[in-house]
């Protein structure tokens, strides 16, 4: 990774495509199985916990099958803020950025705000954690 925070923690097996355009904060904690598409930076603040088979995807492809034959590609950054879950399986796209203290249960399409349970697909938030 780019840079780790204090204590992390990783279970195999992890799959990336650069690794240094990922960044952890501290105590981070990802499950079994995890994939990060990484052209774009992937930012997960302190106390983040990954559950298993979860994906963080920065990559976009042009619709247009022409341009995309030629392997033109870009990238939008994700940014996670701190004490966030994410459930097993969790898929999250190009340019979202999820709140602290948020709950992920499956589908994050769109940013999700601090302090809510959200999931689904698409994400939604379903209620308040306050």
């Amino acid at each position: 990774f780019g840079k780790v925070g204090k204590d992390p923690y990783v279970e195999p097996n992890i799959f990336c495509g650069f690794g240094w355009n990922i960044e952890v904060g501290d105590n981070f904690f990802a499950n079994n199985n995890c994939v990060f598409v990484d052209p774009g930076k992937i930012r997960f603040g302190d106390d983040v916990k990954i559950g298993p088979q979860c994906g963080f995807y920065t990559a976009l492809h042009p619709l247009n099958p022409e341009l995309r034959a030629t392997g033109a590609e870009t990238a939008k950054p994700i940014q996670v803020g701190n004490n966030v879950w994410f459930g097993g399986g969790v898929k999250v796209l190009p340019g979202v950025t999820i709140g602290d203290n948020a709950v992920i249960g499956a589908g994050s399409t769109q940013d999700i705000p601090a302090n809510v349970l959200a999931y689904g697909n698409p994400c939604r938030v379903i209620r308040s954690l306050d």
